[in-house]
């Protein structure tokens, strides 16, 4: 991907977000910056008349700018390097890291488009004849803006619920509802117990597609997607055994029976009418009853199961993915600012300003990293925890090997003929280091942006393990890690997390390693 590329990519993504901004329209990855500035403690001015979100409209500035610069150069800087072509040419031809960078690329394309992939809210609605866009939209909207009536007038829309209404025509209007492609919010979206077919063999109740009789608990549904129940049973041996408990349309308790062997012993019934008509009430077929966490269910689109707080395995992963990809933008181009000009100026000016920060570096470097995440964790008011601060103190130890590699590298180039030269020519300070000295340190810092990522992700994954990451809100794979090790039953927890925590590292890795191998200076260089 050329500098031109990826300069204009940063622009409209800047263009989009201040746009979006002013419009009121949520774009995909782009709303990321002002919704950042709004729910994070001190990312926001405000006054009399209002709040300045400053943190979003730096974000745009930033990003405008790189783009334009990125635009700029790609016209101005002249021919390409030709040692950087061989690289670039010497990369591709190492397989392994170049199908693994495309895909890493491909999984940051799916992460940006946020929304549309994953998410509760509709893409589209379609009602009285006009077209509505929730999940673009600020703006939430209500039950009585699609013709819900009573209760859920008020409330926010269930768009899975409405779109079966419309299916089914259980509203009066006719609409249309377009989802998402996993229909399930990462963290926001608690669901209501999954449920399963049962088929009725010969007498005995088994799951669909098991021969097994079924043991466990079983429901008749008022409403399957809302999970309110009409009758609930307990099945042994695919037969109803035990105890059984029923419920009105307006879920008040108000029967109650024993079965031994498939026959009703006793009977209790004290809700208005007869027994026998509330026991004729229209409600779903029988239904396995699986509790959180529930397996694998593709016919309710649960296509990993759920986890231990009722959340889609799907949408969960998909928002983790989302959470490394946002903090690796984040994390590293301060790091490696951080770490170049301090590294650079450590190695060219040398002296006290070298000795000083040196021991800045030996006393973090003797720091306990876990115990100050510790502290930190319980120090930190809940209001203000969130991705920033974990990033805040990833970034007070992470800038430490970078600067001690530039100043090596700094310390060798800087008494090379072409370094003497420039300051013979009347060459100052800065322009020696950005324009000669940074320049031929590419290779190295190339080199180590992948590795710096995989520990990224490490570090992000083992603080959510040991619960001193970030607030539950936030989808993480440490913390599904921790739930599926918790729940050892429920296999699909820890298979899926610890497969796609597995992919992405060895993704990284094998870009990495290719990456070393293409940049190694000893393979391209202009000394022979």
């Amino acid at each position: 991907m050329s500098r031109r590329t990826i300069g204009i990519l940063t622009l409209i993504m800047g263009l989009l977000a201040a746009f979006g901004e002013l419009r009121g329209i949520d774009f995909p990855t782009a709303r990321w910056f002002f919704e950042t500035s709004r729910e994070v403690f001190g990312l926001k001015w405000k006054y009399a008349g209002g709040e300045f979100l400053w943190f979003g409209w730096l974000s745009v500035l930033i990003l405008a700018a790189v783009g334009i610069w990125l635009i700029v150069a790609s016209f101005t800087g002249g021919p390409p390097n030709p040692v950087t072509l061989r690289r670039l040419k010497r990369f591709k031809e190492i397989k392994r890291g170049y199908y693994s960078l495309l895909i890493l690329l491909g999984l940051g394309a799916l992460a940006a488009l946020d929304q549309v992939v994953v998410g509760k809210e509709a893409l589209a609605v379609r009602y009285n004849g006009k077209w509505v866009y929730p999940a673009f939209s600020p703006k939430q909207f209500k039950g009585s803006n699609f013709g819900i009536t009573g209760e859920g007038a008020d409330a926010p829309v269930n768009y899975r619920k409405l779109k079966l209404d419309f299916l089914s025509g259980k509203t009066e209007a006719r609409g249309k509802v377009i989802m998402p492609l996993v229909p399930f919010g990462a963290t926001d979206d608690t669901l209501q117990p999954r449920s399963k077919t049962l088929v009725e063999r010969e007498g005995i109740y088994c799951e669909s597609g098991a021969r097994k009789p079924y043991f466990g608990l079983a429901a008749k549904y008022h409403d399957t997607e809302e999970g309110r129940l009409h009758l609930r049973f307990t099945l042994r041996g695919g037969k109803l055994n035990g105890p059984v408990d029923g419920w009105d349309s307006n879920n008040v308790r108000v029967f109650s029976a024993e079965y031994k062997d498939g026959k009703m012993l006793k009977k209790n019934y004290s809700g208005a009418g007869t027994i026998e008509g509330f026991l004729a009430m229209e409600s779903s077929e029988l239904r396995a009853i699986k509790y959180h966490p529930a397996p694998p269910l593709p016919k309710e689109k649960n296509w990993l199961g759920t986890t231990s707080q009722g959340y889609d395995v799907l949408a969960y992963l998909y928002g983790g993915l989302q959470v490394n990809f946002k903090a690796a933008l984040i994390f590293l181009p301060i790091v490696y600012t951080i770490g170049i000009i301090l590294g650079m100026l450590m190695g060219y000016l040398g002296g006290w300003f070298d000795l000083a920060v040196d021991r800045l570096i030996e006393v973090f470097s003797n720091i306990p990293f876990l115990f100050v995440v510790i502290i930190f964790a319980s120090m930190v008011p809940e209001q203000f925890k969130g991705l920033p601060i974990i990033l805040a103190i990833l970034i007070l130890f992470g800038w430490m090997g970078i600067t001690s590699l530039m100043r090596t590298a700094a310390y060798r180039d800087k008494e090379r003929d072409y370094i003497a030269s420039a300051q013979v020519l009347g060459a100052g300070t800065p322009r020696i280091i950005l324009c000669h000295l940074l320049p031929n340190t590419v290779a190295i810092l190339v080199t180590l942006v992948p590795f710096t990522m995989s520990s990224l992700v490490s570090s992000l994954t083992a603080l959510d393990y040991l619960g001193f990451g970030l607030p539950p809100e936030y989808a993480t794979w440490g913390r599904l890690l921790n739930d599926g090790l918790s729940n050892l039953s429920a296999p699909w927890l820890v298979s899926s997390t610890f497969f796609v925590l597995v992919s992405l590292l060895v993704l990284i890795t094998f870009v990495g390693e290719a990456v070393r191998e293409a940049f190694d200076p000893k393979k391209h260089s202009y000394y022979r």
